[in-house]
């Protein structure tokens, strides 16, 4: 990220992954109700379809969340955190951590990065990162659309009994469902995320307008969130239904959005909009707030244990 003085030590990679990981599963932590909001918006066409009509019916994003306390209790609104904790550790540390040691990759080492080059750097780490998170995101996804049933049971028990009965009832293959939609939101989302938090705090530090510190690092935050909210929601529905769907529900990603488009019109791309928005608003500043700290924290800690005195 651009921003550290000359003067300053500069993070290293190690510090930058450990930071992201580490940043990524605090903003999960704050904000998990609201994404776990979104998904039941997302899958609240199928819902109805698979159920018959009988399903709940969630009205925007506060009424989903009173829904769910009143219906499953408030410990429904954090349904798949160990995955999703798993997911982030694993996942941002990748597409966010070696950001920037993958722009020095591509500008052979140089500071002068361009905005084609920020893209591939955002896609190249986006892309690795599902390659080693994306059994975490199936069973996160799975455990946030389960509604409790009549006689109290659930799908999945635990989050160690979802990857087994996924694994056992779909074959391994069913722990990377949806891989390639994912890896088209993850593109999309780490190119909008981070390229435009990169630009916005770049053209704020630029023309003075703040310091490198926390406003900056909100205000950019901000931007990034919502940016990327209006360009993945769409891919993000899909990943979502996808994901959740049984085995032989749909043949393809492509064949899911064309069932959602003849089904339910294309607004059902923009379904869970505003919890979208709120959760990846909030989640982005949280995150890179966060992230900005740890990094900081943790160079000092490196640079006083290099030479304390």
């Amino acid at each position: 990220m651009v921003g550290t003085k000359p003067k300053d030590m500069v993070p290293s990679a190690a510090v930058k992954f450990f930071g992201a990981g580490t940043a990524a599963c605090i903003a999960d932590l704050v904000t998990f109700p609201l994404d776990t909001a979104k998904v039941r918006l997302q899958i609240q066409g199928e819902s109805h379809k698979l159920e018959g009509g009988n399903a709940l019916k969630y009205r925007g994003v506060f009424g989903t969340i009173t829904t769910m306390v009143r219906t499953e209790g408030p410990r429904s609104l954090y349904n798949g955190l160990v995955a999703g904790l798993q997911r982030q550790m694993s996942f941002a540390s990748v597409r966010i951590g070696l950001y920037d040691s993958m722009k020095q990759f591509y500008t052979r080492g140089t500071e002068n990065a361009g905005i084609v080059t920020r893209l591939m750097a955002g896609c190249t780490t986006g892309a690795m990162a599902v390659a080693f998170a994306q059994p975490t995101d199936v069973v996160k996804v799975r455990f946030q659309a389960q509604v409790r049933l009549a006689d109290g049971g659930r799908r999945y028990n635990s989050t160690l009994d979802a990857y087994k009965t996924i694994a056992r009832d779909e074959g391994v293959r069913g722990l990377w469902r949806g891989c390639m939609p994912n890896i088209t939101r993850n593109a999309i989302v780490n190119c909008a995320e981070l390229v435009t938090y990169d630009m916005i705090k770049e053209l704020i530090l630029k023309y003075d307008l703040m310091t490198d510190n926390l406003p900056c690092h909100f205000t950019a935050a901000f931007g990034a969130g919502f940016c990327t909210t209006v360009v993945a929601s769409p891919v993000d529905v899909v990943k979502t239904r996808f994901m959740n769907s049984g085995s032989g529900q749909y043949s393809s990603a492509i064949n899911c959005a064309l069932t959602m488009v003849r089904q339910e019109g294309p607004t059902a791309f923009y379904k869970g909009f505003m919890p979208s928005f709120l959760r990846l608003g909030s989640w982005n500043i949280v995150m890179f707030v966060t992230y900005e700290q740890i990094k900081r924290g943790m160079t000092r800690a490196q640079q006083y244990w290099e030479s304390p005195f």
